[in-house]
């Protein structure tokens, strides 16, 4: 879908199905798009969430939550996405 591949601002979520277990096709599907600035992972297995966000190409990856970061934290994003990490490449 158009709105799963474009970096939307605003309060939009995208909630997609697929099938148990399926973790690379997951992954797969979320980095096939130009951008790149945050993802959100929900789940109760913190192994599987660890995966994930190594696997994700996002500047930001946020676990159980969404948009809670500290401001002097690095943030920037990945391929068309923000200017990279802190300004940089």
């Amino acid at each position: 879908m158009y709105i799963a591949q474009e970096e939307s601002f605003g309060p939009v979520m995208i909630i997609s199905k697929f099938k148990n277990g399926d973790v690379d096709g997951v992954l797969q599907r979320a980095n096939a798009t130009e951008y790149g600035l945050a993802s959100g992972v929900f789940t109760k297995d913190i192994n599987k969430a660890l995966y994930i966000s190594e696997k994700l190409e996002a500047g930001t990856v946020f676990i159980n939550t969404y948009n809670k970061t500290d401001v002097a934290a690095p943030f920037g994003g990945f391929k068309l996405s923000g200017f990279g990490k802190d300004l940089g490449k």
